[in-house]
């Protein structure tokens, strides 16, 4: 049983840490959707990782649940809770404390924004490549805590493959220093990545030793439209074969959204006149003299011809480039607007991803004259699959009909032998999902480890793994 972060303990903590807590503020207690509200208690704001260590040994000692919160961006309510926990913001934890452009790792605190880190690497001459739509505000620790994965996970990977060592707090208070620059560390097992991608149900990252890479010295961005999902797909294969395996971004977006950016969001300049079926954006980055933009438009050219795609714009400056990736980021702000019935981050083995897109559409169907707005990263298989109501009519008059929406959706995930949670994490919203659809063996394994590490269950409860 948790107690409530009340005056009591709001008098202790700041006995134990002067200044770092109050009373909660309400921005703390959102999250973007609206899809779940949190409770009253108090905030904490430490400015290093001996206080952290010193209000989660207060906690222990209380049972108070601790919320840790970063950004305030996650989509699936891990940020917020109810029972009046102690809200655990990192965002006075900002600094660099180490750049090291020959190993290629910069050490930061977990409160810096995803923006911030890629400043600190740009300054150093070097790229940090995970890149994400929210990247102005969420903030690294929050990447990492959600293992985020964003549009450059083809060629980089997810926030986990792009963290070599991480400063952690742990349920009783205790901090782990594991923030090694090491590429090879086997020295059993990896408290990294459990950590990562944990939502902080294990324990609160506070810092981190990140990868760099080199930055590209020319970036090679082309949008085309496709004939459908099979299309983008073999495109993705040509491109990857032809051009040295170094596509870095290829995004699948449909006319759905085009529609949705024109009716919410006519600033957006779209490239294509309408709203075609089914588009794709690409990116590749190279080094000088590669001549990439020739051999890019030496695969586009066969594919024109070979019926893959219809047309095709190379993006001819900088503007044009921020252009495309303008409306590829917009797309999202566009379906918020609109109003979803139910949306779903999933993945999809990329060899069946058609054949579930079109088997998802008929399934839909069912429901009436539903909109679904299918896009995302396609070069690592993850789809945000979302449904909305007819045009015209309000998210609010087809409620009733969204946990049956999301069964079909997610029914036919796991059928594909998918994920129905490809980038956003569990959090709270999917964790009964997890149990529906997750696997009895790694469930049982994973109830062990939280119940070894954070025996108490103050960490985040009801994250990923409900209470019993």
């Amino acid at each position: 049983m948790l107690n409530p972060a009340d005056d009591a303990f709001l008098t202790a903590l700041n006995e134990a840490v002067p200044d770092v807590a109050g009373p909660i503020e309400p921005r703390y207690l959102e999250e973007p959707r609206g899809m779940v509200q949190g409770a009253g208690g108090v905030l904490a704001r430490p400015r290093n990782v001996g206080e952290v260590s010193d209000i989660i040994k207060l906690c222990a000692q209380h049972g108070v649940a601790v919320v840790p919160y970063g950004g305030g961006t996650g989509l699936v309510g891990g940020q917020v809770a109810g029972g009046a926990p102690l809200v655990l913001s990192l965002e006075r934890m900002n600094a660099v404390r180490a750049v090291d452009p020959v190993g290629n790792t910069i050490t930061v605190e977990a409160g810096m924004t995803l923006a911030a880190v890629q400043d600190a690497a740009d300054g150093a001459g070097r790229m940090f490549p995970l890149s994400l739509a929210s990247e102005g505000s969420c903030l690294i620790g929050g990447n990492l805590a959600t293992n985020a994965g964003g549009v450059q996970v083809l060629r980089y990977g997810n926030a986990r493959d792009l963290c070599l060592g991480i400063e952690a707090v742990m349920p009783d208070g205790s901090i782990h220093h594991g923030l090694k620059r090491l590429r090879k560390d086997n020295t059993g097992y990896d408290l990294r990545n459990l950590l990562v991608g944990s939502e902080g149900t294990l324990g609160i990252i506070t810092a981190a030793v990140l990868k760099l890479v080199q930055k590209p010295a020319e970036l090679t961005t082309c949008f085309a439209i496709v004939q459908g999902p099979s299309a983008a797909a073999e495109l993705l294969a040509r491109m990857q074969a032809a051009l040295d395996g170094l596509v870095s971004a290829f995004e699948l977006m449909n006319g759905v959204g085009f529609d949705f950016l024109h009716e919410t969001m006519p600033e957006v300049r779209t490239p294509f006149e309408g709203a075609p079926d089914w588009m794709v954006l690409a990116e590749v980055g190279s080094g000088v003299g590669a001549d990439m933009e020739t051999r890019m438009a030496a695969v586009l050219e066969t594919a024109l011809e070979d019926g893959l795609i219809s047309d095709v714009i190379l993006a001819q400056s900088a503007a044009q480039r921020d252009e495309f990736w303008t409306v590829r980021e917009s797309i999202p702000a566009a379906n918020k607007r609109i109003g979803a019935i139910s949306s779903h981050d999933i993945s999809i083995p990329q060899d069946r991803m058609s054949d579930f897109i079109d088997e998802g559409h008929a399934a839909i169907k069912r429901f009436g004259d539903v909109r679904l707005n299918c896009f995302g990263h396609l070069g690592d298989g993850n789809l945000h699959y979302n449904v909305y109501p007819p045009k015209g009519e309000a998210k609010a008059d087809w409620a009733h009909l969204k946990r049956d929406v999301m069964d079909v959706i997610h029914d036919l995930v796991h059928a594909y032998d998918g994920s129905i949670s490809a980038e956003h994490g569990i959090g709270r919203l999917k964790a009964d999902d997890l149990q529906r659809y997750g696997d009895p063996a790694k469930l049982a394994a994973m109830r062990a480890i939280k119940d070894a590490l954070d025996p108490k269950g103050i960490m985040n409860p009801d994250v990923i793994l409900k209470r019993p």
